[in-house]
Order: C-alpha cells, then structure tokens, then sequence
C-alpha cells in the first residue's frame, strides 16, 4: 500500500511541475547538510581536442521520389505534382511502404581554434563581498532598508512633495499685489501761443514728481479688486496757473466680479484643484511604487534563499559523485568493475562541479538584485557583505474568499486612488469647460476720490487778468470768487480733501460678450465628456483585472501548495531509489551508470521541491500584493517613504572626475 502510494505521489510530481535546471543546477528545499563555506575543489578534466570534421562525399545520390499511397475506395484519386502513383496497392491492401527518404547533408567547413583555453580551476569565491563572516539579514529588515533607502522610492517622494507645492503655487494667485511707482518729469515746453508762456514770455519749465502706491488681486469668487493711492507735486511757471506749486492726490477703488462665466470656477479655481489632484496622484504613485518595491523585495529574499540551498544541493551531489568516484577507483584496482566506470564517475564530478559554479553565480547574481532595492549609496558597506537570510519560511495563509479578496483590493490598493483622481480631474475638466460656454457678463464698481492743494497765486498775475484791470473800469474785476480756503496748501491738505470726499468720482459698467459660434467652447466640452467616458471605461478594466488578479492568485497558492507536496514525495522516493541502487551496486548486481543516474535524479527532485517552496513563498507574496494587504502584512507606515534616501542625498555630484582611462584589453591568442 505504502509503495503504491509513493509512486501515485512521483506520478502526480511529473503531473503537477518540471525539474527546474539552472545552468544544469536543480534546486531543493531540504537543508543541507553541515558543510564548508567554500565548494569543493575539484580538478576539472583537460578540454578535449576538437572534434575532427568528416570528409563529405563529393557528390550526393539524388533522393528517390516520393510516391504516396492510393486513396481509399470511393475516394477520387489525386495524383501530386511531380510524382507518381505506385504500381502495387496501399497498406489496407497490403501494399510496400514507400522507401524513407535519404537525408540530405551539406558540407560543413572545419573551423579550428575555437576551443575554450581555459586550463586552471576559477576562484569559486563571489566577487565583491568579504567571504567570511557571512551576515544574516531579515525580511523585515531588508523592506525597512528598501523602503528608507531605494533611490526610486526616494524619487517618488520628491514628486509627492512637489505636487503638495504646486498645490501652494496655484494658491498664489489670490496673493495681494503690492504696487509702487514713485516718478519725476522735468519739462521745457516752448512759446508756441500767448497763453503758453511765463510772465517774463519765455518757455514754461513744468517738474512733476510724485508716486503711485495700490494693491490687485483676485477673490475667491472669481473677481477682481484695486486700490490705489496718487499723489503728485506740479511746480510750473506757467503764466496762466493759478497755483503754484499744486499738489493732485486721489484714492481709488474697483472692483470686477463676473456675473455669468467665471462666476462658479475659473482658471485660479481650476489650477488649485487640478494641484490637489495630482497631490493626491502623487501619493498614490508613491503607495504603488513601495507595493511594487516590497515585492521585489520579497520576491529576491527568497530567491536568495533559494538560491544558497541550492548551493548546498550541488555541493551534496558533488561530494556524492565523489565518493562514487573514489568506489570506482578502489573497484578498478581490484578489478572488480571496468575503467570505464571511472571515467562515468569522473564526468559526473565535472557535472556537479559545473553545477556548484553555475549556483555560486545564481546567489552572485540575487544578491546584487537585492542590495540594488535596499541601498542608496554606493558606498555602504552592505555592498560588500554576504548576505544570509535569516526569517524562516511563511506559513501558508488561509484561503480567503473570491469575493473579499476583490473587494479588499478594490478599498486598498493605491490604483484605486490613482483612478479616482482621474475621475475627479475629468469632473472638473467638463464643469469648466461648460462654464466657458456661458456668456460673459461683468460688473465693473468704481470709485474715485480726488485731493487738490496748492499755493494760489494773485489773480493780477495772470497776463489777462492784468490785461483786463488795466481797460476795465475800477473795481470790475472785484466781483471774481476766490478759491475756497480748504485748496490752499500742500500734500497734507490735498489728502485732508481727498479723504474728507470733497470731489468724488463714482463710475459703475456691465460688460456683456459671447462669441458666435461657441465653437471651441462646444470642443472643449465634447473632449471632456470623452474624457469622463475614457475614465469610466478604465474603471471597468481595473474591476476586471482585479478579479483576474485575484483569480490568479488564488489558483497560484493551490497550485504551490500541490507543487510541494508533490515535489517533497518525489524528492523522498528518489532518495530511496538511490540509497537502493547503492546498495545493489555494492552487491554487484547494479552498474556505475544507474547510480550517477539515482544521483542527478535525486538532485534534481531537491530542486523541483526547493523551487516548488520558492514559489509557494511567492505566491503568499502576490495573493497580499493581490488584497492590498502588503503594508498592513509588514507593519508599514507610507507616510514618509524614502525621506531618509531624499534628505541624505546633497546638491553635489557624488560622481568621480571624468579622467581618460584605458579600458582593459581581452584577446584571444592563436592557438
């Protein structure tokens, strides 16, 4: 019963996975014996010579046509072009095959010198890394180191930050514009009438100095506002000036407030949310690109697991092979078995020893993935440690439902939030674009308040008051009103009359505009709504993907699961197999040939199940990955990813001098 069970089970292992060969290197999950740190050391044998290319025959007998067979009774006979019908009947009648067709060799060039001259044994040490002490690294540790310092995390932090900046840029907008001009002008005009001209008939000589101060800005509710403060000095010797010198001052406010488009969104109101979207898009590609990087992580841990067990599997087969060669010498001495039964057992040491090299490469390899996700510095000195994982194996979760792990996904996964922002910034692309469709209509609010002062002058200063009082009878002119007492002055007086309102201005304007046609503003709106059904569509793919992620991950973890058992019983029989035939051959009754076959079976068995394992691990992987559940799993916090990567790196280049270096030279030498 026991026996038939072991072999269902090797049944069901060649049924449910392949051998997995890594450079002719199998993988398994069953720990190694103690061992060494280094491989073996195992003289490889000496290249053969190469092989001596077969003279071809100088001409080659033209192959016999080929005559098929007749057709069935009833059948209409077809006859191919270039051939012939056979004179004897088919095979149902009991007619001669048609001869095989003679194959067809061209000649091949002899080529020499392409051997590989490769005579001593490599160093089997990995390069890089201090051998010795080998430093143990945890899973958890390793995501931590990940996630502080990957450059790629530390990148998507940065343009999440930024995107929280923008957001603070597009606020600028509503910021108060502080204005001031200050002004001097100093003009000569000529005598080109009698009324512009000084006393004495020469040029007026006019200076104008003075400042202008406001502020402007936007409201929230999409209008425009101004304030302003003019004050000006004017010192002319004009004839004909009342005062000199004269001060002008004005206090003015506006203000503009869209009644139709603009009212509920415009431009401003539009950049700050579309900042705040790509805020919240930011953080998303942050949370996807640190999902992304646990699992590689985690994916890599385990490859290197795998990989080092696999090291130990082909340093057990060689040491095996070994020992088997060393029976054989000891039996050829004796003569109990053929010299060529040591030449077997030889080539089956070179075989695992090719093996331990091609696994010594694999864990080279899986280590620089790893450090590559865990470090940001070149220099750190984890670059040159040798790396041992240390967490045990992952127990195998319970199978969640079809149902919750969609759903889970659906509230956890960051391509959700990524697709919600879509939907938001497609939203808001359309509501604006149909606002642009409304006419424009303005109010426009004004109010001026003027301030004036100076020094008066006499009114018989002016040419033609004087001009006048001469022909005019006496006392004519006493009847002209003289400037109010609140005009005579300076600045301060000119202000005093500005701010006591004594000569407003008040101007109110309705503007009214749309263009005939709306053409671009109908475009506008059409685009958007492709936008929004583009939008609506991608959440209809990502549904489907999550289930067919969910799906997959689910069937995955069966399927590791069956790969496992099914391995480990294969593994367990083909090591009985071989403990039996090792007896046999001691016994004599088995060959040299049967036993290296038992040994690269039972190495190869040890690699099903070590890969087997290796991607049951991965699969718990993905079915977390799959649930959105990989931060919970690893007690992460995505609040700060990749600040210590970001903050460590400094405004210098941390790259060497350009100098001209020679770069090395391989040849190959005649032979």
């Amino acid at each position: 019963m026991l026996g038939s069970r072991s072999v269902a089970l090797a049944l069901s292992a060649s049924i449910f996975g392949t051998s997995l060969l890594w450079g002719g290197a199998a993988f398994a999950q069953t720990p190694a014996p103690a061992q060494s740190a280094a491989p073996m050391q195992t003289p490889l044998a000496a290249p053969s010579a190469p092989p001596t290319q077969n003279a071809m025959p100088a001409q080659t007998p033209p192959p016999t046509q080929y005559q098929p067979p007749a057709p069935p009774a009833g059948s209409q006979p077809t006859t191919l072009p270039g051939t012939t019908r056979p004179a004897g009947g088919n095979l149902q009648s009991g007619g001669n095959p048609p001869p095989p067709i003679p194959p067809v060799l061209p000649p091949v060039p002899p080529i020499q010198g392409f051997s590989a001259p490769v005579n001593a044994i490599p160093n089997p040490d990995l390069v890089g890394v201090a051998q010795q002490p080998f430093v143990g690294l945890a899973l958890q540790d390793a995501i931590a180191m990940a996630l502080q310092r990957n450059t790629q995390l530390a990148v998507a932090q940065s343009n999440r930050r930024i995107a929280n900046y923008q957001i603070i840029a597009a606020k600028g907008a509503y910021d108060v514009n502080f204005q001031l001009v200050p002004s001097f002008s100093h003009s000569v005009a000529p005598v080109i009438s009698p009324f512009s001209t000084t006393v004495s008939g020469g040029p007026v000589t006019t200076d104008t100095a003075g400042a202008t101060a406001g502020i402007r800005g936007l409201t929230a509710q999409g209008g425009t506002y101004s304030a302003g403060l003019v004050a000006t000095r004017v010192n002319s010797d004009s004839a004909y000036n009342s005062y000199n010198p004269y001060y002008e001052t004005a206090l003015q406010f506006a203000i503009t407030q869209p009644l139709a488009r603009g009212r509920a969104i415009d431009q401003p109101r539009l950049q700050i949310q579309l900042a705040a979207i790509n805020s919240s898009v930011a953080t998303s590609n942050a949370l996807a690109q640190a999902s992304s990087t646990v699992v590689q992580v985690e994916d890599a841990y385990f490859d290197l697991v795998s990989a080092w067990q696999n090291v130990a599997i082909q340093e057990e087969g060689l040491r095996n092979a070994g020992a088997q060669a060393q029976s054989n010498a000891r039996l050829a001495a004796r003569g109990v078995v053929a010299p060529t039964d040591i030449v077997e057992a030889n080539t089956q040491v070179n075989v695992f020893q090719d093996n331990v090299y091609a696994a010594i490469q694999n864990v080279q390899r899986v280590q620089t993935q790893l450090k590559q996700l865990l470090l940001a510095n070149p220099s750190d000195p984890v670059w040159f440690a040798n790396l041992v994982p240390t967490t045990p194996v992952a127990q195998v979760p319970q199978e969640p439902p079809l149902d919750a792990l969609i759903n889970s996904a659906i509230q956890n996964r960051p391509e959700v939030a990524q697709l919600r922002a879509q939907r938001q910034e497609s939203d808001l692309n359309l509501a604006f674009a149909k606002d642009q469709l409304k006419p424009q209509l303005d109010l426009a609010l004004g109010y001026t308040s003027t301030g004036f002062a100076g020094n008066p002058l006499n009114p018989l200063s002016n040419p033609l008051f004087a001009f006048l009082g001469a022909i005019a009878p006496p006392g004519a002119l006493a009847g002209f009103p003289t400037p109010p007492g609140y005009q005579t002055g300076s600045f301060g007086q000119s202000f005093q009359n500005a701010f006591d309102n004594r000569f407003p201005t008040y101007n109110a304007q309705l503007t009214f505009s749309i263009p005939i046609g709306q053409h671009t503003g109908k475009a506008d709106v059409a685009i958007a709504q492709e936008q929004e059904r583009q939008v609506q569509i991608n959440e209809t793919m990502l549904v489907q993907r999550f289930r067919s992620e969910a799906v997959n991950a689910i069937q995955g973890l069966r399927e590791a699961q069956y790969r496992v058992l099914a391995a480990r019983s294969a593994r367990e029989a083909a090591q009985r197999v071989l403990l039996g035939e090792q007896r046999r051959f001691q016994a004599g009754t088995s060959t040299t040939f049967l036993v290296l076959q038992r040994q690269l079976d039972v190495a190869n068995q040890e690699g099903r199940e070590l890969q087997a394992q290796t991607d049951l691990d991965k699969a718990i992987v993905e079915l977390n990955r799959v649930s959105g559940g990989l931060f919970a799993q690893n007690g992460i916090d995505a609040s700060a990813l990749g600040n210590a990567t970001l903050n460590a790196a400094g405004p210098a280049s941390i790259l060497p001098p350009i100098t001209p270096v020679a770069a090395p030279q391989v040849r190959r030498s005649p032979q």
